[in-house]
């Protein structure tokens, strides 16, 4: 028995994708935003919607979350979890530079999901994220130095 296409891809796993965007400023600290939903801070970004590329939910995740226009520049991690605790399923999350920002651009947040925003030095900004998500912020550091994207898994 063969199936159709609609039939074999009903059969085939499905995961979750998440875009993020590293920014930092001239002091080399990054930014991180601090949702009001889940504890912790975060690194901007969210949840790729279905029919949409990676890149393009990052840029429009730092829109709605920063009002900031931006367009990512190079992907610099792929992060794979699998299946945790209240998520059924695996995520994937890409993270995309934003690099320096200036200084003097507004940033306005999204009040609906976000409660504050700073600068962090690295080592800070690791310990202040999930510890799920620290591993990502750590290698797009040595992703930036290396100048090639890191794949990162667990």
């Amino acid at each position: 028995m063969t199936l159709d296409s609609q039939a074999w891809f009903a059969t085939l796993p499905a995961h979750f994708a998440s875009a993020s965007v590293l920014f930092t400023d001239a002091a080399d600290r990054v930014l991180l935003v601090k949702p009001n939903y889940r504890p912790g801070w975060s690194i901007p970004g969210g949840v790729v919607e279905g029919a949409e590329y990676p890149h393009r939910a990052a840029e429009r995740e730092v829109l709605e979350e920063l009002g900031l226009h931006i367009t990512p520049g190079e992907l610099l991690v792929v992060h794979w979890q699998l299946p945790d605790g209240d998520r059924p399923r695996s995520l994937v999350t890409f993270v995309f530079d934003g690099g320096t920002l200036p200084g003097g651009e507004k940033i306005t947040l999204q009040e609906e999901e976000l409660d504050a925003y700073g600068f962090f030095p690295w080592e800070e900004a690791a310990e202040l994220l999930p510890e799920p998500v620290r591993p990502r912020l750590l290698a797009a550091r040595d992703a930036r130095k290396q100048g090639r994207a890191v794949y990162v898994y667990g």
